[in-house]
């Protein structure tokens, strides 16, 4: 039974680790790209709802903490760097594919988006959502696996049941 176990622990870290390589991948192919095409900056109006525009984030989520200071890339780098590490520990125990999926989702984003801060000293966001005239916050690829991976692991949180010994 210890075999199996442990064949099955070692395919959801494998699932875990595609999921945040895919992640990471998608997130740098796609800065690549509007680097590119953005130079000079300008706005692409792609749907009336959604437009393609660079925007330097030096903060993280939403701006926040942003901060002119030299060293600031590196301390959110590392911090980001903890936290994808704390997140790696838990990804190696993930007992559920679900979860692995969830958590190779947020440690992918927070590695995309910590290469960018450690080559440019920020990070490149172009994704931008918009209605009525609000232009809501400005992300990328990384920042939606974030997302997406956080949201799943909250619903996994809510409705998954334990099963009984």
């Amino acid at each position: 039974m210890s075999t199996t176990f442990a064949r099955q622990e070692r395919s959801y870290l494998g699932l875990g680790l595609a999921v945040a390589a895919l992640v990471v991948i998608l997130d740098q192919v796609s800065k690549w790209w509007i680097l590119s095409i953005m130079q000079p900056p300008h706005v692409i109006e792609v749907l009336p709802f959604f437009n393609l525009v660079l925007v330097w984030n030096q903060g993280v989520s939403f701006g926040l903490f942003s901060h002119e200071a030299e060293i600031m890339p590196y301390v959110l780098s590392a911090v980001a760097l903890g936290i994808a590490g704390v997140l790696l520990t838990w990804l190696r125990r993930a007992d559920r594919w679900f979860v692995a999926l969830a958590l190779g989702m947020v440690i992918g984003g927070a590695i995309g988006n910590i290469v960018d801060r450690l080559r440019f000293g920020a990070v490149v966001d172009f994704l931008d959502v918009h209605a009525m005239g609000w232009h809501f916050w400005v992300f990328n690829i990384a920042d939606s696996g974030i997302s997406v991976g956080v949201a799943l692991l909250v619903i996994d949180g809510l409705f998954n049941t334990p099963e009984k010994s």
